[in-house]
């Protein structure tokens, strides 16, 4: 069940940059306890003859080896000491915490340049962070991934709903309606669970949920720490937070970023490093306003209006403490929160998928809002999120008559229709936009 758990999509990307010629060393990038570790060493098992792992954290000599030259044939006699593993073109080398030795990230220019059939993984959590401590990092000479929490398909797949996996992907409208209730239901529960993989884990072993709010609570605790041990000290508070009011400005009815809602009197200026330093460490997605929905959609955006997300729809929650049984039964009280959890969930699924750039319109002295609107193979797409099965779609309509897309989009807890003007896709069917 743990490899099941761990499965993830982007296992296939990483046998396509295996197989490629020009393969070049590959950054993993993404917040800490989304899987890095854990998917390179199973890639590696699974792929190579022999596995070379260094932890940059927790190796001392590195920062030695590394700052000496950038020597290729040196570095690799080292590693092979440190490891005890024999280093040849059948083995996986894989810098974990790479950040740690800023050397090391910049000794992957000479490897590409002067060692190129040696296959290299690297993986940083505050990567994005360390590149602004003056690292020569090595432009075009790297490789990029981003790795997300579980999506709700990889979520399907570990709970051991491959049969529910296999019968979204075939898009087979009519047989995934008369499933739509067992769909929601595991929807309910990544809504609690979320796609940390430690918390996946426990409750594809034990469904306890007050084990897995733990889980959450601790990775948070981690997160808090990491604001105290990297970030420049003078800006440790704003991060904390602008951090701990996600929760408060995705709750609004209008879930544009407010500073005031950090505190009273707070201003853009004071809170710019706190947001750079989270979107760094892969915390945070910031979802920018567009002035015109059209192509190429960051040709039109608005980068002084946005809408901040967190990094998991699990984690979101276990910041707000909300009750699985809130969650799971459905409560009055709860009743505006749940958009914000659907419209968390939209965002981090539409983020795992990498190939679509998201942002959001809300025309200034307009009612209407369009939730997100995404840039795909050329055409701009609206989609409206609904929490339940409220199908009034009014700035959905608005938008279509003005600007008449090809495709528009509604998603909410109702099952897949097509109607003149638009598609109804189910919360759970977003791996079909």
């Amino acid at each position: 069940m743990y490899f099941c758990v761990m499965e993830r999509t982007l296992y296939t990307k990483l046998k396509e940059w295996k197989a490629r010629q020009s393969r070049k060393p590959l950054i993993i990038r993404g917040a800490r306890q989304v899987g890095k570790t854990w998917l390179m060493r199973a890639f590696g098992a699974a792929e190579y003859n022999a596995v070379a792992y260094i932890n940059m954290e927790s190796s001392p000599l590195m920062k030695q080896l590394f700052s000496t030259d950038f020597d290729v044939n040196r570095i690799l006699t080292g590693l092979r000491i440190e490891t005890g593993v024999p280093i040849d073109t059948d083995t996986l080398l894989i810098f974990d915490e790479i950040q740690e030795v800023p050397e090391a990230v910049t000794s992957l220019k000479y490897f590409q340049e002067n060692a190129p059939e040696y296959h290299i993984l690297c993986a940083g959590s505050l990567l994005g962070v360390a590149l602004h401590h003056h690292t020569s990092f090595p432009v075009g000479k790297v490789e990029f991934l981003d790795l997300h929490p579980l999506t709700f398909v990889e979520f399907l797949e570990a709970v051991g709903e491959t049969a529910l996996t296999e019968l979204l992907l075939s898009e087979d409208w009519p047989l995934i309606n008369s499933f739509a209730p067992r769909f929601i239901e595991r929807l309910r529960q990544y809504y609690y669970v979320g796609g940390m993989p430690e918390a996946v884990l426990t409750f594809s072993r034990t469904q306890d949920f007050e084990e897995i709010r733990l889980i959450q609570k601790r990775i948070l605790t981690a997160y808090e720490q990491d604001f105290s041990k990297h970030a420049p000290h003078e800006i440790v508070p704003r991060i904390r937070m602008l951090w701990n009011s996600i929760p408060a400005q995705l709750a609004k009815e209008n879930k544009k970023f407010i500073y005031g809602v950090i505190r009273q009197g707070a201003r853009a200026k004071d809170y710019e490093l706190a947001i750079a330093w989270l979107k760094d460490c892969g915390l945070i997605h910031q979802v920018n306003n567009v002035t015109k929905p059209a192509i190429p959609l960051k040709a039109y955006a608005d980068f002084s209006v946005f809408k901040l997300f967190a990094v998991d729809v699990g984690l979101l929650g276990a910041m707000t403490d909300l009750d699985v049984r809130t969650l799971l039964e459905g409560n009055v009280i709860f009743q505006e929160f749940k958009g914000a959890l659907t419209e968390q969930y939209v965002l981090q699924q539409l983020a795992a998928r990498g190939d679509l750039a998201t942002y959001y319109w809300s025309p200034d002295n307009a009612r209407s809002e369009i939730d997100f609107l995404v840039q795909h193979e050329g055409e701009v797409i609206p989609v409206e999120v609904k929490a339940e099965e409220n199908l009034q779609a009014k700035s959905l309509r608005v938008f279509c008559e003005k600007y008449q897309p090809r495709r528009a989009i509604r998603t909410s807890m109702s099952n897949y229709r097509e109607e003149s003007w638009m598609t109804n896709l189910p919360l759970f069917a977003l791996t079909a936009l």
